[in-house]
């Protein structure tokens, strides 16, 4: 209970798979006297989650707050300031909770012991099931063996199983904090689940689909639309209330208007007068420099689309319980 490594940040452990670790006789001691090679790989596993935190998250952060603060504030959010801000404060969020599982891990391992995984590439996901599979990995199977199994989890009937999924997943959003937008984000994701599964059940019963087989455009279209699911969620969460919330969403469906930085408008002489037409503007970005917050952001859609995670660097250490390395094939969350 006060092993320090998982008390602030890191993942929701289960007695049976920590306490044999620390006996004399348990799991990780056969090879404890390894310390130099426990103290490599957890300051590397350490330093690898603090600069997710301390160079990505809180970086990207300044793009993410302007926005966010403006629309609380009451004002209309541009095109691309909205999607700029939503994203920023997806990957913000994702690479603060990913930095933090880390460096709980590492600095467990400092003292031979496993803490399990929590973090596996969530944007990376299928459909919005898969995205709970990887997101938050041990909050995600403490509400399903804790709340969803004991409502009846999928034993019952098609219409129970979604009435349970939907409540353990509002009681998700409370616990994120005790505001409405949090039981908002929750019963929104419950939806979310509700639908996927309705989905695969159509596709299966009624289709006749093989929900093992797919394509590789298939997936990469579901990939997309999880994400951007994902993205409409984190606005609501990290809104203030739920007008600051809707003003940004407006923003991202163009509803505030669409602005390029007004040197744009020398440097496309013959589209300008066109784009004017169109009711495009070209002004100074009023809450950060654009150009560097679409520098930021593509280089983090590389590194979170294109990039192993670190887990699958350090695959052959197995630093992590709970860690399977991908398979490099598609394997449904079903």
């Amino acid at each position: 209970m006060t092993f320090f490594p998982q008390l602030i940040a890191g993942p929701i452990v289960h007695h049976k798979e920590m306490m044999s670790q620390f006996t004399s006789t348990g799991e990780g001691s056969r090879e404890r006297d390894k310390t130099s090679a426990y103290i490599t790989i957890g300051l590397t596993i350490f330093f690898m989650g603090l600069f997710k935190k301390v160079v990505i998250a809180d970086n990207i952060a300044q793009f993410a707050t302007p926005v966010f603060s403006a629309a609380l504030g009451g004002a209309e959010i541009t095109l691309f300031e909205a999607w700029a801000g939503a994203l920023s404060y997806t990957f913000q969020l994702y690479f603060d909770f990913s930095g933090y599982s880390d460096m709980a891990i590492g600095l467990g391992y400092l003292f031979g012991i496993r803490l399990p995984l929590n973090f596996n590439s969530p944007y990376k996901a299928v459909n919005i099931i898969d995205f709970w599979r990887r997101w938050h990995i041990t909050l995600s199977r403490f509400f399903r063996d804790y709340i969803y199994i004991p409502l009846g989890g999928s034993r019952a009937s098609s219409s129970r199983t979604l009435t349970n999924l939907f409540v353990t997943m509002l009681l998700a959003g409370l616990w994120h904090g005790a505001g409405w937008t949090f039981v908002f984000w929750g019963g929104l994701h419950g939806l979310y689940l509700a639908i996927n599964h309705a989905f695969r059940s159509f596709r299966r019963k009624v289709l006749g689909h093989d929900l093992d087989k797919s394509s590789r455009i298939g997936r990469y279209i579901s990939t997309l639309l999880t994400f951007l699911a994902v993205v409409v969620s984190w606005v609501i969460f990290r809104a203030e209330n739920f007008s600051s919330a809707v003003s940004i969403l407006k923003g991202m469906c163009g509803m505030g208007g669409v602005a390029f930085h007004k040197r744009y408008e020398e440097k496309w002489p013959d589209l300008a007068p066109t784009l004017k037409g169109l009711g495009v503007e070209f002004t100074e970005f009023r809450l950060f420099e654009g150009d560097d917050a679409l520098i930021w952001l593509t280089l983090i859609l590389i590194i979170v689309w294109g990039a192993p995670n670190l887990h699958d660097i350090m695959r052959d250490k197995t630093p992590a319980i709970g860690y399977e390395a991908p398979s490099g094939r598609y394997s449904p969350a079903s």
